[in-house]
């Protein structure tokens, strides 16, 4: 496994820079007034146009028309061809049909479903003063760069405060994390908002529970399985963080509680966002186990780390080039690490924490299809079951005997049996009368 990952940096062809679509922590300079928005929303980036890594148009076409048909038949494909739909995630779900797709793969559509006009009810209460003050602070720190949350009064961050106050609503338990507006964010530059309202309780309770509540004991469990991780598959990486003092929750919250969404180029954020909703959270280690090699798998750069700031610095500071989405994303598919490998070092590394344990949640598209329908065959209405009524035995009855009809015509019998009855001898068969009746 360690061989997959590597201790060397893999070179990268040279692309062009597209750091100006980074999240919120790298767009430190406002937009010009006059500066045009590239092809993802962000104000002055520099993604107006396809660069040379990318797919060409004829390419993109047929995966479009892919995924019109595999999202036309949607139950059947996931029922019967899964593999297909992870292969073609794997690939990047083209950016014109992720608004239909994302909330297929993660459930959401179900959700809204079975939930109508839940969306409007908390849209239109009132919310907890507390809650909704953090959140009004929080609103211009989400990407200030694209062009749908530059203004305090824009549909981005009036969308933006209405999604995540109906969160706070909908579990008042949770309330609001500060990790969950950059993901609102991203899911409202691609949905409307009650889609992007039911995407979000989605990823918050089915694929990261635990992750955004009170005790966040999900991201306690996840650092150390990704310590443990490192520690099998980069064993001299793992061994530089433990001398120099870098424990994972120093980098790791940022990157999986975001989803990344912070940290990479936004092209490749929405590549991972595409495997992540089809795989689960196996994609958020693999993301972060190859940042970390990127950052630190050569001799030389964990040369050039001495101590702790150096060592994080260098996590937060990988070249945009290498981590463009047709360089980066298939290092990320490459790394050797199964669903099986990942859930035996969580199960090793959850009989070793305290209290409280995080609930489990599932692995991806396919596990929640198939949770939602067996939830939907348990929760419709039992088809009526006919009773089976066995009636008692009857009593046994004496064979029959045949009647005596030698010599004697169908015809004179059956004159006979219109005539005034006549004497028989007692027998203890049946007479010819009752034979005919019976037989005719």
């Amino acid at each position: 496994m360690a061989q997959a990952l590597g201790e060397d940096l893999v070179q990268p062809c040279e692309l062009q820079d597209d750091s100006s679509s980074l999240g919120s922590d790298s767009e430190l300079s406002g937009p010009g007034p006059y500066r045009q928005a590239d092809r993802y929303g962000f104000i002055g980036g520099s993604s107006a146009e396809p660069g040379p890594g990318h797919p060409p148009a004829d390419l993109i076409r047929q995966r479009e028309m892919k995924w019109v048909e595999m999202t036309s038949h949607w139950e059947k494909t996931m029922s019967r061809r899964y593999k297909k739909i992870k292969m073609q995630c794997r690939k990047g779900i083209p950016s014109a049909l992720r608004a239909r797709c994302w909330p297929l793969l993660c459930g959401a559509h179900v959700c809204q479903k079975n939930n109508p006009g839940t969306y409007q009810k908390l849209a239109e209460a009132p919310g907890d003063p507390q809650w909704m003050e953090t959140i009004g602070r929080d609103l211009h720190r989400q990407f200030p760069l694209h062009e749908m949350f530059v203004s305090p009064q824009g549909h981005g961050q009036q969308g933006l405060l209405q999604v995540l106050k109906a969160y706070t609503l909908y579990r008042p338990e949770q309330g609001y994390c500060q990790a969950q507006g950059p993901v609102a964010a991203v899911l409202l530059m691609h949905l409307p908002p009650e889609e992007a309202f039911w995407c979000l309780v989605q990823i918050c309770e089915v694929y990261l529970p635990g992750y955004y509540g009170p005790h966040m004991e999900a991201v306690r469990l996840d650092a150390e399985v990704f310590m443990a991780l490192l520690r099998r598959l980069l064993p001299r990486v793992h061994k530089h963080l433990q001398q120099v003092g870098v424990g994972p929750l120093l980098y790791l919250p940022e990157w999986f509680l975001c989803l990344f969404a912070r940290s990479l180029p936004f092209p490749t954020v929405l590549r991972v966002w595409d495997a992540f909703l089809s795989e689960g959270v196996k994609v958020l280690f693999r993301v972060g186990l190859t940042l970390v090699r990127l950052a630190l798998g050569a001799t030389e750069q964990r040369l050039a780390c001495p101590g702790l700031l150096e060592t994080l610095s260098a996590l937060r500071a990988i070249p945009p080039a290498q981590l463009q989405e047709e360089v980066f994303m298939p290092q990320v598919h490459s790394v050797a690490l199964s669903e099986q490998d990942l859930q035996r070092e969580i199960k090793a590394q959850l009989a070793q924490l305290p209290p409280p344990r995080p609930q489990a949640r599932l692995a991806g598209a396919q596990a929640i299809f198939e949770a939602q329908q067996l939830a939907g065959t348990q929760g419709a209405a039992r088809p009526e079951v006919p009773r089976i009524v066995v009636q008692p035995p009857e009593e046994p009855r004496p064979p029959r005997r045949k009647p005596q009809t030698r010599g004697k015509t169908f015809h004179g019998l059956l004159t006979r049996s219109r005539g005034p009855p006549i004497e028989s001898p007692t027998r203890s068969h049946r007479s010819s009368t009752s034979f005919l009746d019976t037989r005719f």
